[in-house]
């Protein structure tokens, strides 16, 4: 199977989020209805574009969804062997939710592949952080018990912000 490479797919997204429907001509311009009588747009949550955007590349990979990440998308450095769908559910309510972020934020919006944003390499460096932390909690004695076992992620620390130092409103 070719690797998908997320680009145009934003753009895609972004039309498909604002109600573009591709049905108007090309040639003749809209015109926008009178002030009055345009509703006021709803403007769309984090979480909503996220699922959005998850929903379209979960359509591409059809058929794949068990097969490795690393094997259905390119530049997968992290999680390679977890099946593409779970990858998918990781990135959109692990990593964006608990930094409350869209894709954006760490993905070049034309090709999620690339390493270009600082968000992107800093999000491996603090995956590989937080898989020492929690091979560490396996190994401590004197935890009180815990059924679910002791382990962290990066609601942990974030709590829903891009900055872990920052107050929660």
């Amino acid at each position: 199977m070719k690797r998908i490479q997320l680009t145009g797919i934003v753009a895609g997204l972004t039309l498909a989020l604002m109600g573009w429907t591709g049905g108007a001509s090309r040639t003749q311009p809209q015109q926008a209805p009178p002030a009055a009588a345009a509703p006021a747009a709803k403007e769309l949550s984090t979480q909503e574009i996220n699922d959005a955007f998850v929903q379209q590349i979960t359509k591409q990979i059809a058929g794949h969804e068990q097969e490795p990440a690393g094997q259905v998308f390119k530049n997968i450095q992290i999680l390679r062997k977890t099946p593409a769908a779970r990858f998918l559910l990781i990135m959109n309510l692990g990593y964006s939710q608990a930094l409350g972020v869209t894709c954006e934020h760490c993905h070049v919006k034309e090709d999620f592949s690339k390493d270009d944003k600082r968000p992107k390499r800093c999000a491996r460096d603090m995956a590989l952080m937080h898989g020492d932390i929690n091979q560490q909690l396996v190994k401590m004695q004197n935890l009180a018990p815990n059924p679910n076992g002791h382990f962290i992620n990066c609601s942990t620390c974030h709590r829903g912000q891009i900055d872990p130092m920052a107050q929660a409103n």
